[in-house]
């Protein structure tokens, strides 16, 4: 087994839509050890987290965070441990523009 430690996704949104920020590729098993949002804007914004299983359609049961607000020029950081499976998808939305995030983990192959 190969264990690659790295950032695993880069993203910064378009508003309202919920975009996918990491596929689990083919063959690996992901961790999540930590996701860092961070706003860019002065104004206060919200995010959604949510995991999708085998990249099943978006479902409210796969929210890990749901419209949770965010101050302007803040940053939010979840250490976590998330396992995720071949195809399994994390996706993000905010309500605005310039709200980065950032996942941090490792990839078992």
């Amino acid at each position: 087994m190969t264990e690659s430690y790295h950032v695993l996704a880069q993203l910064s949104p378009s508003a309202n839509t919920l975009t996918t920020l990491y596929t689990a590729p083919a063959l690996t098993t992901t961790t999540i050890s930590s996701i860092v949002i961070c706003n860019t804007n002065s104004v206060a914004s919200t995010f959604r987290v949510s995991i999708k299983v085998n990249g099943a359609e978006d479902n409210i049961k796969q929210y890990l965070y749901y419209d949770l607000p965010l101050l302007g020029n803040d940053t939010f950081i979840a250490t976590i441990g998330i396992t995720l499976g071949t195809g399994d998808i994390v996706a993000v939305q905010t309500n605005m523009t310039n709200i980065s995030f950032n996942l941090f983990g490792v990839e078992i192959q």
